[in-house]
Formats: structure tokens, sequence, C-alpha cells
């Protein structure tokens, strides 16, 4: 598939992880196919940035798995294989059930409240069909008691290995995103109760039950 065209360009402003948002949720959307190869000027053009900022959105994409670097070639967009998004998804459960148990009781009502903003927008896409909103929504909901854990070798195991399980996020917003609204009520309620075992079976319980692409989401 080529480069899309008509998109506009998002300002000589975008930011490194702006740029890097952006190619991901392509590969992840299917925009950008299994094989395809990214060409960074193509990208660069695509995206109106310089190619520096591709470049490093690229090596970032290359260490979660869903690109690949052959010297001397462009970067080619690659199969996700199942096991490495159980694999991944088992290690990012474990990291949002400690986020959450370390916070529970410690958010405060401003927290709380983007957290339910975010469910109630979270919602809206689901019913509206629009993934990508869903998932830009899910997303900030859940990196909100992460920031506030402030743990950074936990935020960046979770930079690292989240790319690969959004695809199947995705899949499951599209099957059964209305039953994600529900759950993540129960742990806004369970964070601002104070319930630290609670909020963290949860959030492990949210993660944990995602289904690669091999698998019946539904199951």
């Amino acid at each position: 598939m080529p480069i899309p065209g008509g998109t506009h360009g998002v300002g000589r402003s975008l930011l490194r992880d702006d740029v890097f948002r952006r190619l991901r949720d392509a590969i992840v959307d299917g925009t950008f196919e299994p094989g395809e190869q990214l060409k960074d000027g193509e990208l660069a053009d695509w995206l109106g940035v310089s190619r520096t900022p591709i470049r490093e959105a690229l090596l970032r994409l290359g260490a979660s798995g869903l690109v690949q670097a052959i010297p001397g070639r462009s970067t080619t967009v690659t199969t996700i294989d199942p096991r490495a998004v159980r694999d991944a998804r088992d290690v990012i459960a474990a990291m949002h059930a400690l986020a959450v148990r370390q916070v529970a009781g410690r958010l405060g009502d401003d927290e709380l409240a983007r957290m339910r903003a975010a469910n109630r927008r979270f919602a809206e896409a689901v019913a509206s069909g629009r993934v990508a909103d869903a998932l830009d929504a899910d997303e900030e909901l859940h990196r909100i008691p992460v920031a506030a854990a402030g743990n950074q070798a936990l935020e960046s195991v979770l930079d690292h290995f989240d790319p690969l399980v959004r695809r199947a996020e995705g899949q499951r917003f599209r099957h059964d995103g209305g039953a994600s609204v529900q759950v993540h009520d129960r742990l806004i309620e369970a964070l601002a109760a104070g319930d630290a075992e609670q909020a963290a079976s949860v959030a492990f319980e949210i993660w944990h039950s995602l289904a690669p692409a091999d698998e019946d989401p539904s199951s």
C-alpha cells in the first residue's frame, strides 16, 4: 500500500511522541500492511516533518517488534507473532496492576475526573464505531494512574510493549467495546475508594483478557 495521499501534515511543532503515535497507529489500523516497506523520506513528506523524528520513531517501533530494519533497504512492517502479543500482554497486565495498586486512594479529584471523562469519550467512540478514537481514549484513561505512580522503569516497559497489544485492543473494541466501559468504571471506583487489591485485580483483568490476532476475542 502506498503512502496515503491527501493527508494534511501535522505541523513543524510535532513532537517525537506524536510522530511515533501516528506511525504506530497507521500500522495497527492496517494503513501500512505487513511486509510493506516504509521509507523515511516518504513518511517525512506525509507527516510534514524532517527525517530525524521519523527515524527515531522507526527505531522505537523496531524495538517494539512492529517493524524490521533490513540493512541497505527500507524498513519493513512485520507480521505480528501471536505468541509475542501474548507475552507482551502478560507483561503489560502486570505493570498496570502494579501502577494502580500503588496509587489507589492517592489520586486527586481532578485525576479521577479525567479518567471518568476519558471513559465517556471511550464509550461514545465505541458506540459510533470509531475504533481509533476509542484506542486514544483508552490510552489516556490508563496513563493517568501510570503517570501518578511516577515509576519511570514501569513507564519504559509499557512504552516498549504497548504497540504490540494495540492491535488486540482494536479487535476487542470492534467486537465488545461496551463491556470495557463497565470494567473501566469498576477500575475508577476501586481507585477512588482506595481499594488497592480490587483495583489491581481489575487492571490485570482488563489487559490479560486481550486476545491476540489468532484468538477469538469473544471467547
